[in-house]
């Protein structure tokens, strides 16, 4: 079960259907063991997986009465965000196909700590799962001017977070790759 933009009435409606739900924030061409690990949780809780994916390309303008976003981008190459979902429905629907859950996929926009928070609130999520960041110093300069998501989410909301290793661990010996 996926929806990419639901409508405000259809919102609200899964919404409902998702209280509880554990939220898995998804990137693409990430490791499939940070869905195991959230699917994992879901199951032992008993509860819906919602699969989420933030466009940080965009950001929302207004949010209607009833919860809806609207959003706008910041630059106009719109196929980028719409490209980086659907790799992560794709991923998504091949990896959750036949895992016996209710789940979802969503996009959400802006900044990524914030977006997962809201919609944690929104359903009241028992758990949040997130993969720790590539290494590289792209990711590395992008954490230091936003910070990191796990972080930020572990000071700015009161659910508890679940942080997956992405790849392989660094050696004790070996500098810190986020400080330099």
């Amino acid at each position: 079960m996926t929806d990419s933009a639901p409508a405000a009435s259809d919102e609200a409606r899964q919404n409902a259907a998702l209280q509880k739900a554990v939220i898995a924030g998804v990137q693409p061409g990430q490791p499939p063991h940070v869905l195991d690990e959230a699917l994992k949780y879901a199951k032992l809780l008993n509860v819906p997986l919602v699969v989420v994916h933030v466009d940080v390309t965009r950001f929302v303008t207004y949010e209607d009465p009833d919860g809806y976003m609207h959003s706008a981008p910041i630059d106009l190459n719109l196929e980028a965000g719409a490209a980086e979902f659907e790799e992560v429905q794709r991923t998504a629907e091949k990896h959750l196909a036949n895992a016996g859950i209710t789940w979802t996929a969503r996009q959400l926009v802006g900044d990524p700590a914030l977006a997962i928070k809201q919609l944690a609130e929104k359903l009241d999520a028992q758990l949040i799962v997130i993969g720790t960041r590539k290494r590289g110093i792209g990711e590395s300069i992008r954490e230091f001017f936003t910070g990191s998501v796990a972080a930020r989410l572990a000071h700015r909301q009161h659910r508890s977070i679940l942080v997956v290793p992405q790849g392989e661990s660094i050696p004790d010996d070996q500098k810190d790759p986020w400080a330099e």
